[in-house]
């Protein structure tokens, strides 16, 4: 059965198939669990997914608008995945700001919480009390 003699899809079926989640059943647990909504809607995972279907992902921190152009029962390729949907640009560009962000706060600190002092500090510290003597 080939993509364009479907009508309808599950939504979590859907959402697998175009590869926002690597599982149905992870997508059918976001789907219970409020994080999609289906043209503006809090959907149950067996709605019924058609083409022009706007659809609100959250996936972490980050929120995914898109139209769904095309339906599949089955995944496939990443390249293939992304031609079943068109995403909002708007969207795009708050999800990628939103990463910047992340990227930028990550490189702020040095990935070592503050208090007790390493090795090299603990001797800069000894040296300091041997000048101040």
């Amino acid at each position: 059965m080939s993509p364009s003699d479907l009508s309808a899809v599950r939504l979590d079926q859907w959402l697998w198939a175009a590869r926002f989640f690597k599982t149905r059943a992870l997508a059918a647990q976001a789907v219970d669990g409020g994080k999609v909504e289906l043209n503006g809607e809090k959907a149950k995972r067996s709605k019924p997914v058609r083409p022009g279907d706007a659809l609100r992902i959250r996936l972490g921190p980050y929120e995914h608008r898109v139209a769904v152009v095309a339906l599949a029962r089955r995944r496939a390729t990443a390249a293939l995945a992304a031609t079943l949907y068109r995403e909002d640009e708007a969207g795009r560009a708050a999800r990628e700001r939103l990463a910047e962000q992340h990227r930028l706060a990550a490189r702020m600190g040095d990935g070592r919480p503050e208090g007790k002092p390493n090795k090299r500090e603990r001797r800069e510290m000894e040296r300091w009390k041997k000048r101040e003597r």
